[in-house]
């Protein structure tokens, strides 16, 4: 036996849940089954009552709980003490962010966190969604921030954080003329478009719904695709274009009144920030915690 057997038994018993445990350990529920079925052959006995509603111990399970649970506090506090007196290096999370994400959301959340475990180190790499999730399907990081859901093998999604699109142009008269006189999107096919870059999550979203308004890309005037939002920002304020952008990342300018908001006219306008991790590797006790602070933070139901 080990002690990822005994800690998915101490989590179910506590939880009464096989899928609560896996929440609680960011693994997946035939993971914590076949710890607790490996743990049973071993020790011939029969861990758990089952039956459709809920899971309780039994006779043999309630005796291996007592000495379960002093393993896990007993691992705990020697991880506690050696990290207190500075005798094992202190671990870091690695973490990949998209542009609105890393740029407007993340920096609140690591200072929370910073606050909170004043301990803990963290590194965050920039990159766009499709780089960020490639990053957590390869294990190269831990944990993952994106505008988009893209198909990747193993990675788990956790929407966290609702964010909305939203048509972005300078402050002028000709603007706010359409912004008092249009209802639908069709006055974008005879303007200048910005568009984020491929790879983008926004520019993903942002396809999507103008698709559901029976625009298209191609069928638009794109003079630039950058990178860069804060520069997305200055070329429609200096009057190169207008772009379809995060509200999220606009709503000081938009405030200031430097620049114009033309609501998407659609239902779907709206679209998740989402954190995402690979769910067939085992998160560090740091990156639980971090996952547990966003969780506290934004209510995400984090599973």
């Amino acid at each position: 036996m080990n002690l990822k057997q005994l800690e998915a038994f101490v989590y179910v018993a506590d939880g009464g849940s096989f899928s609560k445990a896996a929440r609680e350990l960011y693994l997946t529920q035939p993971t914590v089954s076949a710890h607790i079925s490996s743990l049973e052959k071993e020790l011939n006995v029969r861990l758990f009552v089952r039956n459709t509603k809920e899971v309780n111990l039994s006779e043999d399970g309630r005796l291996l709980y007592e000495y379960a649970k002093q393993m896990i506090e007993l691992e705990e506090k020697i991880v506690d003490v050696f990290l207190e007196n500075g005798k094992k290096d202190v671990k870091c999370i690695t973490i990949a962010a998209s542009t609105i994400p890393a740029q407007y959301i993340l920096p609140e959340i690591l200072a929370r966190f910073s606050r909170q475990y004043p301990g803990e180190q963290f590194k965050m790499l920039e990159a766009d969604s499709q780089q960020v999730v490639d990053k957590v399907a390869s294990h190269m990081v831990e944990i993952g921030f994106t505008g988009t859901v893209l198909d990747k093998k193993h990675c788990k999604y956790v929407p966290f954080y609702q964010d909305e699109l939203v048509v972005l142009m300078p402050n002028t008269e000709r603007y706010q003329k359409i912004l008092s006189q249009e209802n639908s999107l069709l006055w974008m096919t005879e303007e200048p478009i910005i568009m984020r870059e491929e790879g983008s999550g926004t520019r993903k979203e942002a396809e999507k719904l103008l698709k559901n308004c029976g625009l298209t890309v191609d069928g638009l005037n794109v003079v630039a695709s950058m990178e860069s939002t804060e520069a997305i920002k200055k070329s429609v304020k200096t009057g190169i274009g207008i772009t379809v952008i995060s509200k999220l990342a606009a709503l000081e300018e938009i405030k200031a009144g430097s620049v114009l908001e033309f609501p998407m006219p659609s239902e779907n306008k709206s679209r998740n920030l989402n954190l995402v991790y690979n769910k067939n590797f085992q998160l560090s006790p740091s990156a639980q915690r971090f996952l547990k602070l966003v969780r506290d933070m934004y209510g995400a139901p984090v599973r």
